[in-house]
């Protein structure tokens, strides 16, 4: 996607806050959130329930609109455009939810559900939605057989996976994915992100990629971005973010994810998060990780950290960035290379 001649990024927010209630019951789910996805890219958002990731990727799409901030949609300000050039520019920009459940009317056939957009938004001839449905059930492995049955007949795997096809009937460029393998046993999640790769690969799609476990982010991202309490901790390239964290925050969450001793060089120490989330109704001031961190001083509560850019590419929000990025560099010095991916 360019224009003259300029890269422009697929999806992109800046300083966006989405807040819900009134008065002094004002909740901002989202707070001051910042970053761009490019076309044929895949951003992954990691964080704990309740951090954001979901209202984030509904505003992201234009389900919700945000309280302050820009979304872009290319060069495009969904919010400016009128109701029915929003309904028209949205078959581009579509989400895919964790229940498949939802998705579905049980008293129709999963090829009508599929078709259903279509007959909303008019595209075609009849026999042509229906040739379309078909088309799109086979590229995520679903039969013709499959597609004439009800919902409750389909197990969860093969309901999400009419799910994305009835996302991919319109032609999406953005395909928001929200915690879209969550609900799915472990061996039928490998198979889904597989699937996912190649709907990217063979349908040019851009991916932001919502999940709460690190590494199913960081096995299909190309970037990810680290969410707590509505705020962005820290953004880099998934193995990064992954194998070497410079946010504390993004350090416990890899230390709480299962590994396999006999396959690791040394076990890692497992960081518990002491106290409780705070509430979102009154968040804490400075750094919003300030009352669980076990690195935080009387600096983090009073003052803010701002997301910076410590080393290309890499975002991070805390006063203790350097003493973290320091961890991974070279005794006596080196490359700062040493702790970023060489793609």
């Amino acid at each position: 996607m360019t224009m003259a001649g300029v890269d422009v990024p697929a999806l992109s927010v800046q300083d966006m806050t989405v807040s819900f209630g009134r008065t002094r019951t004002i909740v901002r789910a989202v707070d001051g959130v910042s970053f761009s996805v490019a076309p044929g890219e895949i951003f992954g958002i990691i964080g704990e329930s309740g951090s954001g990731k979901s209202t984030l990727g509904r505003a992201a799409v234009g389900m919700i609109t945000p309280s302050a901030g820009a979304v872009r949609h290319g060069d495009v300000d969904p919010f400016a455009l009128s109701r029915a050039q929003m309904n028209a520019h949205r078959r581009k920009y579509q989400i895919i939810a964790q229940d498949p459940n939802a998705a579905f009317n049980p008293r129709m056939t999963i090829l009508e559900s599929v078709i259903e957009p279509m007959a909303i938004a008019r595209t075609g001839t009849r026999a042509e939605r229906r040739a379309r449905a078909l088309e799109m059930l086979d590229t995520v492995a679903l039969s013709p057989e499959m597609a004439m049955r009800y919902p409750h007949e389909l197990s969860g795997g093969q309901k999400q996976r009419a799910n994305i096809a009835r996302a991919l009937v319109l032609d999406p460029e953005v395909l928001v994915c929200d915690e879209v393998v969550a609900a799915l046993d472990v061996s039928i999640q490998a198979d889904m992100l597989n699937l996912f790769w190649r709907l990217k690969r063979d349908f040019n799609l851009t991916y932001l990629f919502i999940s709460h476990d690190l590494n199913v982010v960081s096995h299909i991202s190309d970037r990810v971005a680290v969410m707590y309490f509505g705020k962005i901790m820290e953004i880099g390239p998934a193995d990064d973010v992954m194998n070497r964290p410079l946010h504390p925050y993004s350090e416990a969450l890899r230390s709480a994810e299962p590994e396999i001793a006999a396959y690791e060089q040394r076990a890692r120490e497992r960081i518990i998060l002491q106290g409780e989330i705070p509430s979102a109704l009154n968040p804490p001031a400075g750094c919003r990780f300030h009352t669980r961190c076990p690195r935080a001083v009387d600096l983090c509560a009073s003052n803010e950290p701002d997301q910076r850019e410590l080393i290309p590419g890499r975002f991070v929000a805390c006063h203790f960035a350097e003493e973290m990025l320091a961890r991974f560099l070279p005794v006596g010095g080196g490359q700062e290379a040493e702790c970023v991916s060489q793609e």
